[in-house]
């Protein structure tokens, strides 16, 4: 099971390369707190693949932005495909770890499986079935499902699997991974949640957010 989720370096690149899309394509906007010029503020990050992903510590750069105006000065976050807020362990481990500790119900196992902590493991687990169904991120999310929603008491591995009845009806690539495909939207499902920035909403940074993907 271990080896379905297992995600490397050319999966990273390419989320890199969207994140850097979306940075540039917000820089252009402006800040949003004053309307001032955005300038590249990109910070260096330590983070974690574990056994799920160890491509992706490579790839250790946050987009961020700072406004240039003296009397603003603030900081931009862009929407990642990569990182999950604060979080040392990559986006895709987060969810993806959380989701094969649900699958073998067993805290311990799963732990030896990914090599995330138990303790870890279970503040996730606690964090998606809690916080998260709470989250703006989630309140739009589960608005654009076919109803039922992906229960929440069973979050993500309830959203994964929902997703990934949806992927049957999509033309799949010749060659093309499912398991990366499926992170992926994931990633872009879970970008807004991301970021700091008040017109993620936007139909431009939208359409970049959910690429080929709908719901």
């Amino acid at each position: 099971m271990l080896h379905e989720f297992v995600f490397d370096v050319d999966f990273f690149a390419r989320l890199d390369a969207i994140d850097a899309r979306m940075a540039a394509q917000l820089a252009a906007q402006g800040c949003p707190f004053c309307g001032g010029p955005l300038h590249q503020g990109n910070y260096l990050r330590k983070p974690r693949g574990a056994l799920l992903a160890p491509g992706g510590e490579q790839h250790s750069l946050r987009h961020s932005l700072c406004c240039g105006w003296r009397d603003c000065r603030r900081r931009v976050l862009p929407p990642s495909l990569r990182f999950l807020g604060r979080r040392v362990y990559l986006e895709v481990v987060v969810l993806f770890a959380t989701v094969v500790m649900q699958l073998v119900n067993a805290v311990r196992e799963a732990s030896a499986a990914t090599a995330v902590p138990p303790r870890t493991l279970r503040r996730w687990a606690t964090w998606w079935v809690g916080m998260f169904p709470a989250s703006p991120t989630w309140i739009e999310l589960k608005a654009r499902f076919v109803p039922p929603p992906p229960d929440e008491s069973h979050l993500p591995a309830s959203l994964v699997a929902r997703l990934e009845c949806e992927l049957t009806a999509i033309p799949v690539p010749q060659g093309a991974v499912v398991s990366s495909m499926l992170a992926e939207w994931m990633a872009r499902l879970l970008a807004p949640a991301t970021t700091n920035w008040t017109r993620v909403a936007s139909r431009s940074l939208r359409g970049l957010i959910d690429g080929t993907y709908s719901i």
